[in-house]
């Protein structure tokens, strides 16, 4: 793999992710941005004990332009947009509206409440194709991704602040995507996620009661139960949950443990590329239409590396071909989620859909 980092004309850095020496990437961008004014911050709930990011620069972001004006797509003369390049594979840059940045004065003090929305927000381009879909990648393109989402993690994660590293994507305008093309998001965080929280207490909570680990646990009932599993093989196993919140929800885990992704093996790196497609793939056969969803890499945060492991989750807001599932009142307001769809129902339908590859 070729790594190559530059920098856009407002100072943001890019990294392009090559399979080979080949490319020539020494393509400047020429348009003349400045630096978008921000200054993210955290504000504390103390009703949940939660931080919350507020970053009010952020409704100024580019919302759902035309696909000649998409602005992921390479450069072409005449139109230059984020990445300079005519053509590339894999792309990694600073997120021009970010969620959370460097702050402007890093001696700025904080307190109990209020501190700054320290951390880093990067967008990854999965292809320069703007037709593309993930689901659609080859596997020699997909361990290109992985190869990036372990570079990123582990720069990443030496940030200071930094607590953990979150990997993701957001597909189909259902979901609320604001660009089409085929793209994540990498989040370094400053604070340990509500979710992820949640998930720790529970895993330490289940080693006190059984002297074992919890995602081990779950794994071995999944695989023991087999009605909810969709895909199995040597290196990594996808199941419906047991108690999916959503209609149609995967978790993709890795047969052995492992706290992030830089931890997996080369020969499950190399599987990870079939089984992650397969069942994105699943998804779309499953409607007819392609599948907006989101894709979660859950990595073990800086304070829980023995505790928590690496795994997938996914899963689409559509219950139906014409139906979405939204979140109201019992959702939005309580978290108490009230799913539509049998766990072992759905796993039956993905397991009878059949990849569009």
């Amino acid at each position: 793999m070729k790594r190559t980092v530059t920098t856009l004309s407002d100072g943001r850095e890019l990294i392009y992710f090559d399979p080979d020496d080949r490319a020539d990437r020494s393509v400047l961008d020429q348009r003349a941005l400045h630096r978008v004014e921000s200054r993210p911050e955290l504000r504390y709930d103390r009703a949940l004990d939660e931080w919350v990011i507020v970053a009010a620069h952020r409704q100024s972001r580019t919302f759902q332009p035309a696909a000649a004006d998409c602005p992921l797509c390479p450069s072409q003369p005449g139109r230059p947009t984020e990445i300079p390049a005519g053509a590339y594979e894999v792309v990694v840059f600073e997120n021009r509206f970010a969620a959370l940045g460097a702050p402007e004065d890093p001696a700025a003090p904080g307190d109990a409440q209020r501190r700054p929305g320290v951390g880093r927000c990067e967008v990854v381009c999965f292809s320069d194709r703007h037709d593309a879909s993930f689901a659609q990648l080859s596997p020699e393109r997909v361990e290109l991704v992985v190869e990036a989402w372990v570079d990123r993690t582990q720069e990443l994660a030496t940030l200071p602040g930094v607590e953990q590293v979150f990997c993701f994507e957001n597909r189909g305008k259902d979901i609320g995507v604001t660009l089409e093309h085929p793209h994540g998001q990498i989040y370094a965080y400053p604070f340990v996620t509500p979710r992820t929280r949640r998930m720790l207490s529970a895993a330490r909570r289940h080693e006190q009661r059984t002297g074992r680990n919890l995602a081990d646990d779950t794994l071995a009932a999944e695989l023991d139960e087999e009605v909810r599993v969709i895909h199995r093989g040597e290196h990594w196993t996808a199941f419906v949950p047991f108690a999916a919140r959503w209609p149609y929800e995967v978790h993709l885990y890795p047969n052995r443990r492992v706290p992030d992704l830089a931890a997996l093996p080369g020969p499950a790196r190399t599987e990870f590329a079939l089984a992650y497609t397969d069942v994105l793939s699943r998804f779309d056969a499953l409607f007819g239409v392609p599948a907006p969803y989101i894709s979660a890499v859950h990595q073990a945060p800086r304070v829980a590396r023995d505790v928590l492991g690496l795994h997938i989750e996914i899963f689409t807001s559509r219950r139906d071909t014409t139906k979405l599932k939204y979140l109201a009142g019992s959702e939005a307001a309580m978290e108490a989620f009230a799913n539509d769809v049998a766990p072992e129902a759905a796993a039956e339908r993905l397991r009878a859909s059949t990849p569009r590859r």
